[in-house]
């Protein structure tokens, strides 16, 4: 994924631990009023309090002069608590794990701190001993493997040096994004990191992220759409959600390598003549393009209404989706690079288009977390980070409340077919129900597929929800089992939502394990109801899955 990028950027050099700080201008004083209509400060202010607070606490976050600091992300509590979100490097590089929030009270001052990792970076050179070609060749050699010895076409490797803190001691090594096409020339991905010293093999994970007028969609029903006007017809483009909008791919894939695209894929924007979009059938090539567009939608408004979350990346910026992407594509995905959603159609005998409501939710919420925790995607971290979409995607399901698609807490139920064998992609009463998901934490859980270590968060998410034992809801039959055999009462979806958000948002970083993750939860559960009947009962919910 693409570095995030910021229209103001707060970048800090400090020149010793705790002395002086060389800041790059933020805004002029004349153009940064101190503080919002409600007296809350504003971002500016944020950004300059918590540029104290580096000079002040330097030695506690563990920042030397050899490292510099850059803002992420900026939140203002409606009482005027500031969070802050950084960067790191060491000496120039991107220090993965480096990343840290800084909690300040209402009146600037510092309250304290959340670090991916604790460890001090300090190493006797950036000067790698194995080359870039080198590092390159073995993340080719990994992508290979990871698909099985598929013969791939247009295979591109390209090295980055970085500090990894995120795997015991800081060391240097080589982040290597590994790309291809497979027989089909649908793209594969895969990112290893390298022991810059000794060639060794760190960690992997793919890349790609995965779930795997009106418009008559393919699983919503007749849903509501806001289009524009274009002289006599309309445009598949909404100007009250930031501009969103929903393109044919015209089943080509992208070739793109490292940012730079000697293809991409068209998003050939949908028009019609009347206003009324689609079928409801795959014939019509637009009806996939309406459920798609109408996912955006109640993504944009659950996210705006419920989490006061101004768009993905909180800037008002729309996204856009790309619709019958790639030849019998099985997968959906977000990509930082192009800020766009993509859809396969699937292969008709497994899954069906993959448009549905909770898998666009799922695949926007990864967009969420690459601009707040960014959570590394692979070990426990990357179980987070997928179950992060399963229920933020299921709260949107939720919260659009379709007839023709009820919420539930079943994950892409709706385009798996027969040949699939199962009725879900994933369960979240029951995680293990898939064959492959982890109910409960143990110290293996981190070596699963990141779409199976996410089962622990899956599952304390719904028994926080909806308690524990047998029951129907929405027509559906769960029975959520607990490790210790507890009885868990439920405190209901909205405030699990809205815990799971402020958590990821405000206290979760990128190296956040399952035990971080109870932290986070409680302090979030915390913040917004106090230490009664809801902190217990997530509390209560992480013991039910092993998670103390």
């Amino acid at each position: 994924m693409s570095r995030i990028r910021q229209h103001i950027r707060g970048t800090r050099r400090l020149a010793t631990a705790g002395v002086a700080v060389t800041t790059a201008t933020l805004l002029a004083t004349a153009l940064s009023p101190a503080a919002h209509a409600d007296n809350r400060p504003t971002r500016a202010t944020a950004m300059e309090n918590a540029a104290s607070a580096l000079v002040a606490h330097a030695t506690s976050l563990g920042l030397t002069s050899a490292e510099d600091t850059k803002v992420r992300d900026v939140i203002v509590d409606k009482d005027g608590t500031q969070h802050i979100r950084y960067d790191r490097t060491y000496r120039h590089l991107p220090v993965l794990g480096g990343d840290f929030v800084v909690h300040l009270k209402p009146n600037g001052s510092f309250r304290s701190a959340d670090r991916a990792t604790r460890k001090r970076v300090s190493l006797p050179s950036v000067t790698p001993k194995v080359s870039a070609p080198k590092a390159a060749g073995l993340a080719v050699h990994a992508l290979r493997a990871a698909n099985f010895g598929e013969k791939l076409k247009h295979v591109k490797a390209k090295p980055e040096l970085v500090v990894d803190a995120l795997h015991g001691a800081p060391k240097l090594a080589w982040r290597t994004n590994a790309v291809g096409l497979d027989s089909l020339g649908n793209p594969v991905a895969r990112t290893v990191l390298t022991d810059a010293r000794t060639g060794a093999q760190i960690d992997a994970w793919d890349s790609i992220e995965t779930a795997t007028g009106d418009g008559q969609s393919l699983y919503s029903g007749t849903v509501p759409l806001e289009t524009t006007q274009s002289g006599s017809s309309y445009q598949l483009k909404d100007p009250t959600r930031g501009n969103t909008y929903t393109g044919d791919a015209e089943n080509k894939t992208d070739l793109c390598f490292f940012g730079i695209c000697f293809f991409r894929a068209p998003a050939t924007l949908f028009t019609d003549a009347d206003n009324h979009w689609g079928t409801g059938s795959n014939a019509d090539r637009s009806s996939a393009a309406v459920d798609a567009q109408y996912g955006t939608d109640e993504t944009w408004d659950y996210y705006k209404n419920v989490q006061n979350r101004n768009g993905i990346a909180n800037d008002g910026k729309g996204s856009y989706n790309r619709v019958h992407y790639g030849n019998n594509y099985n997968n959906a995905f977000w990509d930082d690079s192009c800020f766009c959603m993509t859809y396969g159609d699937g292969d008709g005998t497994t899954f069906g288009p993959l448009v549905a409501l909770d898998v666009a939710g799922h695949e926007m919420t990864h967009g969420v977390t690459s601009k707040t925790a960014a959570l590394t995607y692979s070990g426990e971290s990357g179980g987070l980070n997928e179950a992060t979409s399963d229920i933020l995607g299921t709260m949107v399901e939720w919260y659009a409340n379709s007839p023709s698609d009820p919420g539930d807490y079943l994950i892409g139920e709706q385009i798996v077919r027969p040949g699939f064998g199962k009725t879900a992609l994933r369960y979240m009463d029951q995680p293990s129900k898939d064959g492959n998901s982890a109910d409960y934490w143990s110290s293996s859980v981190g070596n699963l597929d990141v779409h199976y270590s996410s089962g622990v968060a899956n599952h304390f998410a719904y028994l926080l929800a909806e308690g524990s034992g047998p029951k129907t809801i929405n027509g559906v039959s769960y029975n959520s089992p607990t490790y210790d055999g507890s009885k868990v009462t439920g405190i209901g979806r909205d405030k699990v939502g809205k815990i799971w958000y402020r958590a990821l948002t405000v206290y979760m970083t990128s190296s956040t394990n399952y035990a971080g993750a109870r932290t986070a939860t409680l302090n979030a559960a915390k913040d917004l109801y106090g230490t009664g009947t809801e902190y217990n009962a997530v509390a209560a919910a992480w013991n039910a899955v092993n998670v103390h």
